[in-house]
């Protein structure tokens, strides 16, 4: 925090309220209360006024109520907590009222904590808008502000045109702050996009970076969330694609985009990769998200069963929402040995949810059914299970297990590189080709299968390249070895040498070329003996490059737990020039979004806050907090907003309060 924006001012951040005496206190001792032999005068009277019961007084200020048996030094402290420079504010022809008739109290000290310039509160509920996802028309909501008004009747929120200027200009700052971290990158990137639509009918795209920085540490950062305008088609998505590329000075930085397979982004992508190879720039190239297309497979083949996994929802549901009825549940459960289940259990529509459901009508049949009975009132005989339906409850469980067992797997992948990832899908399509072409198939999941079939060709299809085989053998969890067959080409692997010495070969050595070639004398005998060096230089690069490469190929692939950015970072100094390759490569990203994000129920939240974002809000709302929880601090304009300090200034006002407010013994 800049210590100029930090000075001693008044403490009030939240101040606490007083308590209200009601009075009651004299009704303990019976119904009748004598009256006082001596009248009380007070020199804070003046600043109060006798309310219409004759029993209270009231603050001419506030309007705090203080019943008369109780008023004696309440009313100093009050107009000392709740008013400081309450004598310049009043009336003060009566300075020479008399003194309380009661023992004064000791004046007490006001310790000044230190305080920020900014509004502490107004900040803080613009922290509070970031992280729920919040449009600042929450705070227009009239019993908020009230709320706010109850604590302290001088707080003051900024209006809603105050809170939007001012999330928008911390947009503008922190935009800054991100450009310049990806300014100093100095491997290549990678992108992802992924697209939603609004409750406004507006579509969206969010254009995130990746890289791997010296370290060897993997880094992600949101660069914005765009508006695609009408007709929101491929030539749209494009032209506000290279705006953000052109912002963050990433044309040519940019390695590879990770799409979310839809046609209008397909077709953004085959424009921009043009626009590369008309400037010639080698090697770049754009992929299919490999979770969208599982999501996409997986959902094919539940379609069969959609009906049933739609009544095992609703049972699972009234086991949620009831104690009573999950209490029994765990009870038959436990005398079946039926398993244990941990509530709430996941009930999205979501893969991880519609497994649940296979899950529970597979593995706790009898309980469930038996609750069912039990409950019939309430649960209805509708849910129970007949044998059909038992029966496609098994075989669709048995056939989608290998299914759940690799999408856990790519979720818990720390890096979730390429060629793993084909590892996975490699295994997907065997098992769909398996049930498709097994004689003990049933009808109706055989021509699931088939559908299911096909798409994870087509992605087959659209990945069998160089690019995505340059990516797939840097990772030496995979090398050649272990590549699906039909990326594994001779083709492949001579265009990957290629690339692999065009662009990293001579690196190491084109500052001793650079100053053999400027040293020309008169004759020119010196720059012939020059070009010479430099081309001797480069021939030996070139073979030391392709013995590297040779060298790590000719190596078995590591055991599988093995952290792919931990190995190269203990390996680089074995492979010089491939492990910048790698740096480059191993960034590309398989998904286009966090896999957690498609199959989980952690993508229903997200969902539901972008779909719920106005539209003038959204890309300041949803960036800024991105950037927040990557570590990036609030900025506004040049001042960076120290939120750790507030709480601790707030902090520090509340134990202050709390001390002045001990009742002396």
């Amino acid at each position: 925090m800049d210590p100029k924006s930090v000075n001693v001012m008044n403490t009030t951040i939240i101040p606490q309220s007083d308590p209200i005496d009601i009075g009651l206190g004299s009704m303990e001792k019976g119904n009748s209360v004598k009256p006082r032999k001596k009248t009380m005068t007070s020199v804070y009277l003046k600043y109060f006024e006798t309310a219409l019961d004759g029993k209270s007084r009231r603050c001419k200020f506030c309007g705090q109520s203080y019943s008369m048996a109780t008023a004696t030094g309440n009313l100093g402290r009050h107009l000392s907590n709740r008013h400081p420079g309450y004598e310049k504010m009043g009336d003060s022809s009566n300075s020479h009222a008399p003194q309380p008739v009661t023992v004064a109290k000791k004046p007490q000290t006001l310790v000044k904590v230190p305080t920020m310039e900014l509004d502490h509160l107004n900040w803080l509920l613009i922290k509070w808008l970031l992280v729920a996802s919040l449009p600042t028309s929450t705070l227009a909501e009239k019993w908020l502000t009230n709320a706010f008004k109850f604590l302290n009747p001088s707080t003051e929120l900024w209006s809603g045109e105050k809170f939007q200027t001012v999330l928008r200009e911390v947009f503008k700052s922190m935009q800054e702050s991100v450009r310049l971290i990806v300014e100093q990158v100095s491997s290549k990137v990678s992108v992802t996009l992924d697209f939603w639509t609004s409750y406004e009918q507006i579509l969206y795209m969010s254009v995130t970076c990746q890289w791997i920085d010296e370290s060897w540490s993997f880094q992600k950062i949101l660069l914005d969330i765009s508006h695609i305008p009408s007709p929101c088609g491929g030539s749209e998505i494009y032209y506000v694609l290279l705006k953000v590329l052109r912002l963050y000075n990433l044309e040519t930085k940019i390695l590879c985009i990770t799409h979310d397979n839809s046609p209008n982004a397909l077709h953004a992508c085959h424009t921009l990769k043009g626009d590369m190879d008309s400037q010639k720039l080698d090697g770049f190239c754009y992929i299919p998200c490999a979770a969208h297309t599982l999501n996409s497979i997986i959902n094919d083949g539940l379609r069969t069963t959609k009906s049933v996994i739609l009544k095992i929802r609703e049972f699972v549901l009234e086991l949620n929402s009831s104690s009573e009825i999950s209490e029994d549940f765990v009870q038959f459960t436990a005398a079946y040995q039926e398993g244990n289940w941990n509530f709430p259990l996941d009930a999205s529509a979501r893969w991880s949810g519609s497994y649940q459901m296979l899950d529970i009508a597979c593995k706790a049949g009898k309980s469930m059914e038996t609750v069912i009975r039990k409950y019939d009132e309430q649960l209805g005989s509708r849910l129970l299970l007949n044998s059909a339906e038992k029966n496609v409850v098994n075989i669709m469980h048995k056939y989608l297990e290998p299914f759940y067992k690799t999408i856990n797997n790519i979720c818990k992948n720390k890096v979730l590189t390429i060629g793993m990832l084909l590892f996975f899908m490699d295994h997907i399509s065997d098992t769909i080709l398996a049930c498709k072409d097994s004689r003990q198939t049933p009808d109706w999941l055989k021509s699931a299968a088939e559908e299911m079939y096909i798409k994870a060709q087509n992605y087959s299809e659209q990945v069998c390249n160089a690019f995505t085989y340059m990516t797939a053998i840097l990772d030496p969890r995979i090398k050649v070895e272990l590549i699906p067959e039909y990326l594994n080409l001779e083709s492949n692997l001579e265009e990957s040498r290629n690339h692999f010495i065009r662009n990293y070969s001579t690196c190491y050595f084109s500052s001793i070329s650079n100053s053999y070639s400027n040293q020309v004398s008169e004759d020119g005998g010196t720059a012939s003996f020059a070009e010479e060096i430099a081309r001797k230089k480069r021939r030996a690069s070139i073979s030391s490059a392709t013995d590297e490469l040779t060298q790590y190929l000719s190596e078995a692939p590591v055991p599988m737990p093995t952290d792919v950015l931990d190995w190269w970072k203990v390996n680089s100094s074995r492979y010089p020039r491939l492990s910048l390759m790698a740096r480059d490569f191993l960034a590309v990203q398989s998904t286009a979004v966090l896999p957690e994000d498609i199959f989980s129920t952690k993508g229903d939240e997200i969902d539901r806050q972008r779909f719920s974002t106005p539209q003038y809000e959204t890309q300041a709302l949803h960036c800024v907090k991105s950037w927040m929880q990557n570590g990036i601090k609030l900025k506004y304009k040049t001042t960076e907003i120290d939120y750790e300090r507030m709480m601790e200034l707030a902090a520090a006002e509340s134990s202050s309060r709390s001390f002045e407010r001990k009742p002396k013994s």
